[in-house]
């Protein structure tokens, strides 16, 4: 997840100049909702400087951790301010351990570029134009395919005729392996030769088909498919939404959380009672997105009823409650004219390990109103939230996206750290048909729930793929699950 605290744009604005302020005193320099520029400038340090070339950026981002960061009690008293900015951000983390600290951070990070990593939150990104998991070859082999997942209308990916489906496994001629696939496919190259294999019974063959694709800057619309089915006498609905994300970089007027209330008005109008949510592939990103898609899905939800609550560190938090009340940590469902839930009693999710974040929320905030049941593998399990800091006077040209609050339902509910384990556990197969084909695995088994003709539990093992999971490209995306809070305006 991702927290913003200031600016009144989601965004391209930048925050006002708050010198000598920390934190809280600046927030009242402009209330907001978009992307936190910091407001520790390199010109408000106040703790001594040294002369090594890393010390400006590296007591900027001491300064600010200080304040936001949720573990804030566990950074180092005394770090070493002559590292690299990368590593010294790292050696500040309450780190991860599945033994010794389970409940340590897994997401917190660093980029060098603060207007890239922006950008690539909002879906803007040099890409090819798809995305895909890896796997081994076979059992005990050095060799590794990519599974395309999906491809992007529009993309360079699409126009050389790469589909989902497909599976890659030379790239400029070269076959790929455990030694090579990283340097092979995450090159920085513009241009790639990607070579095909063909798959019979779940075996696999290299074939002379190769698709040439020459990388762009490309904006993706998180909006991948939408539809509707008649199954046994009940109206359908079915979408695929692969990140969170209100409007294209650079723009504030949310064009892609009014494309779903579009979606969501026709469902209404066409008397949809059903709803399959696929978030298969979605990692995360704007809560404001996220509340906005609950909103038009849950049953019995208004501007009165709780979405999610925040919980901050406890040093910034009664500054924050000060300063502008609980309503700060709250997020409630929005009053929307084309929200289903009338016409619902559940939702069907489709989930993977790649759904998270914003995702996770969507699953967990929907519970207290309706009964949401879970279909695919297990999802990710992200119940924290980080925001962006930047430096706006650009002096300073890092971005750091530190976790700062864990969210909690109308109940309470925080419990998915570990990931929600599905109601019906369904494995995508090697061989994969079409997004929205209803006898596509995941969408196919959402159906037969909503007829009555299958019971819960684990269904489609028979084909699921048997290949051994390396990692993914949705990984690489602006962090691999992250979550974008979207502030309340708050006034001076």
């Amino acid at each position: 997840m991702r927290s913003t605290i200031l600016n009144k744009a989601l965004r391209g604005s930048i925050c006002q100049p708050a010198t000598g302020r920390g934190l809280v005193s600046a927030l009242l320099v402009a209330g907001c909702m978009g992307l936190l520029p910091s407001c520790k400038h390199s010109a408000d340090l106040v703790t001594p400087r040294t002369t090594n070339v890393n010390g400006e950026v590296d007591n900027w981002i001491l300064d600010n951790m200080r304040e936001v960061y949720y573990w804030n009690d566990k950074i180092p008293a005394n770090p070493d301010t002559t590292l690299a900015p990368d590593q010294f951000f790292n050696s500040l983390l309450n780190k991860y351990d599945a033994t010794t600290n389970p409940t340590g951070d897994r997401f917190s990070w660093i980029e060098e570029s603060g207007s890239q990593l922006q950008a690539e939150l909002s879906g803007e990104t040099t890409t090819t134009g798809m995305e895909y998991d890896l796997f081994l070859r076979s059992a005990g082999s050095d060799g590794v395919i990519a599974q395309v997942l999906y491809v992007l209308p529009g993309s360079p990916a699409q126009q050389a005729g790469l589909k989902r489906g497909d599976i890659i496994s030379k790239v400029n001629g070269t076959l790929l392996t455990k030694t090579n696939y990283a340097d092979l496919l995450y090159s920085g190259a513009k241009t790639f030769s990607f070579g095909l294999a063909s798959v019979a019974n779940n075996g696999l063959s290299d074939t002379d088909v190769t698709k040439t694709v020459t990388t762009k800057v490309f904006q993706e619309n998180p909006i991948y498919l939408d539809s509707t089915y008649t199954i046994g006498g009940k109206k359908v609905g079915y979408l695929v939404y692969n990140q969170f994300v209100p409007g294209a970089n650079g723009s504030s007027a949310a064009e892609y959380d009014a494309q779903l209330d579009a979606i969501f008005g026709d469902f209404k109008a066409k008397g949809v009672s059903e709803l399959v949510l696929d978030l298969r592939y979605n990692p995360g990103g704007y809560t404001s997105s996220s509340a906005n898609l609950a909103s038009l899905i849950g049953k019995g939800v208004n501007s009165s009823k709780l979405y999610f609550r925040e919980e901050w560190n406890a040093s910034i938090t009664p500054m924050l409650q000060k300063e502008y009340g609980n309503s700060f940590f709250v997020q409630n469902f929005l009053d929307k004219a084309q929200n289903i839930g009338g016409n619902l009693s559940r939702v069907f999710v489709l989930t993977t390990d790649h759904t998270a974040s914003a995702s996770e929320l969507i699953i967990n905030g929907l519970r207290p109103y309706m009964i949401v049941t879970t279909i695919g593998t297990t999802t990710y399990g992200k119940n924290v939230g980080s925001i962006t800091i930047t430096d706006d006077t650009g002096k300073i040209k890092w971005g750091m996206q530190p976790i700062v609050f864990r969210s909690y339902n109308s109940l309470g509910q925080s419990d998915y750290a570990t990931g929600f384990t599905p109601n019906v556990t369904v494995e995508e197969p090697l061989n994969l048909l079409p997004l929205g084909d209803t006898r596509e695995a995941m969408l196919s088994a959402a159906l037969s729930q909503i007829s009555g003709n299958t019971a819960g539990g684990r269904v489609g093992a028979v084909n699921a793929n048997p290949l051994s999971s390396l990692g993914s490209s949705i990984q690489r995306k602006a962090g691999g699950a992250p979550m974008v809070k979207a502030m309340k305006t708050l006034s001076l």
